[in-house]
């Protein structure tokens, strides 16, 4: 079923996709002329297959369950914010906060992320094939963020269980973030990611891995001015 927003408006446009017709069940969309509309595809609970045939804005697929949704062209802030399980493809860059508070799921990125990516993620996964921006992985307690290029400063500030692989150069960690050993089940775990978003020319050996040092998770006078 093709959705035209210069036609329908985004708010009839989700309510379709929020509440399918169970006599059609029709499961696969297309979204046109998207033109940077804010929330396109928020609060999705439903197995279904859409594609947006350009950029979107803020909080697209945001709170996502389920649903697989392709976005063919840039995505503005907070790119599948919140979402809790499905996969999110954006074919081209996002803004800032990509994945923020996400729970599960998985996010891909063609492009670079801003900065921000993976803030505060909760067990999504997500894979950046190009660069991200500063403060990437702050605070985030549990999934993988996997970045191809490079990273920004204070890479996982004040992070708690999540791993993050990068492949390039890192201008700097974050508090409390240093590098980790990569063992077999590390390299095994990501070798899957990569096979799951098509990138082939890179092998998992070559990623470095950075975890928390679990110093701040009680605290402690002394590191004051890490907090």
């Amino acid at each position: 079923m093709e959705l035209d927003l210069k036609k329908l408006k985004l708010r009839s446009i989700n309510e379709t996709l929020q509440n399918l017709d169970r006599k059609k069940n029709e499961r696969d969309f297309k979204i046109i002329n998207p033109e940077g509309s804010h929330a396109l595809c928020a609060g999705l609970t439903e197995d279904m297959n859409i594609n947006i045939k350009g950029h979107v804005g803020y909080y697209c697929g945001g709170m996502n369950q389920k649903a697989h949704i392709t976005i063919e062209g840039n995505a503005g802030t907070g790119v599948a914010e919140n979402m809790m399980s499905g996969k999110i493809h954006v074919k081209g860059n996002a803004s800032q906060s990509a994945g923020a508070t996400a729970h599960g799921g998985l996010l891909i990125i063609d492009g670079d992320a801003s900065s921000r990516c993976g803030i505060s993620m909760k067990g999504v996964d997500i894979v950046v094939k190009g660069s991200v921006g500063h403060m990437s992985g702050f605070m985030s307690q549990s999934g993988n963020l996997i970045v191809c290029g490079d990273a920004g400063e204070a890479l996982g500030d004040s992070l708690y269980e999540t791993n993050i692989y990068i492949k390039g150069k890192v201008k700097s960690l974050g508090a409390d973030c240093v590098e980790k050993k990569m063992d077999s089940n590390h390299i095994k775990k990501l070798r899957k990611y990569l096979k799951e978003a098509n990138i082939k020319n890179l092998k998992a050996e070559s990623f470095k891995r950075y975890g928390s040092a679990r110093k701040l998770y009680n605290f402690k006078i002394d590191n004051l001015s890490s907090y």
